[in-house]
């Protein structure tokens, strides 16, 4: 889940170095004071959280990945509630977010968040793995090979890799440009929360590739942009409509 400090990100000024990284998965060390925001400025506090909270309550509402999510972890017995399974708080570092599986809760980094796009990306990369959590017997503190099958799944589904945020940090390609995003970005996540070789985290996602590349659970698509994430979720509610009438 981690991204390059030197990547940009879509609407930010042109030229503007994206410092950001989302790292989660297990109890990351980023996590300030046992899970309560620090407060330097007290005054400066209140406004980021102020921010992040509103930009949290318009992702959870308006994101089509987002909600498609929402439902698919009620459906799987996991329905998500905002005051317990989301917290913003001030974290070290350029770490935008993470995933605590120790509580089962997402933190959001107020400090390094910077807008609503940003926003909907970590959230959305984040309820991939809450979902993996919820789905599967999930081994994120011993296996890396469960770590990477999630860091994948979470590349490929969420948007990280989508044309215009490539486009943006300037990564042009056109033969399996998307696969080669998503491993490159889930070794990222790797190496971002497990002090492991590059080595080792490599030959971690290629070892679950494929098999977790094609899981595209919740989803049953690769969802390019807000136009196929909303195809989804149509989807996803209909098939749901189905099951329950048979």
């Amino acid at each position: 889940m981690a991204e390059a400090p030197d990547e940009r990100e879509p609407g930010s000024v042109a030229g503007e170095q994206l410092q950001q990284q989302h790292v989660g998965c297990q109890v990351f060390s980023e996590r300030l004071a046992q899970g309560k925001p620090q407060q330097a400025f007290l005054s400066s506090f209140f406004t980021n959280n102020q921010k992040c909270q509103l930009m949290l309550l318009k992702t959870l509402a308006t994101n089509p990945y987002v909600k498609l999510l929402l439902d698919a972890m009620k459906h799987s017995g996991c329905a998500v509630n905002k005051d317990r399974h989301f917290s913003c708080e001030d974290c070290n570092g350029n770490v935008s977010g993470g995933f605590d599986a120790s509580v089962s809760q997402i933190v959001l980094c107020q400090n390094n968040i910077r807008n609503q796009a940003h926003m909907n990306r970590v959230v959305t990369h984040e309820l991939i793995h809450a979902f993996d959590h919820c789905r599967a017997h999930v081994n994120w503190f011993t296996n890396v090979r469960h770590l990477a099958c999630s860091e994948v799944r979470a590349a490929n589904l969420s948007g990280d890799c989508s044309l215009l945020n490539e486009i943006f940090r300037l990564h042009f390609g056109l033969k399996q440009h998307h696969q080669t995003c998503v491993r490159d970005r889930a070794i990222r996540s790797i190496l971002a929360v497990r002090n492991i070789s590059k080595e080792v985290a490599q030959k971690a996602v290629d070892e679950v590739f494929e098999s977790c590349f094609n899981d595209h659970e919740p989803f049953g698509r690769i969802p390019h942009n807000k136009t196929y994430a909303k195809y989804a979720h149509r989807d996803f509610q209909n098939r749901d409509r189905y099951y329950s009438n048979i």
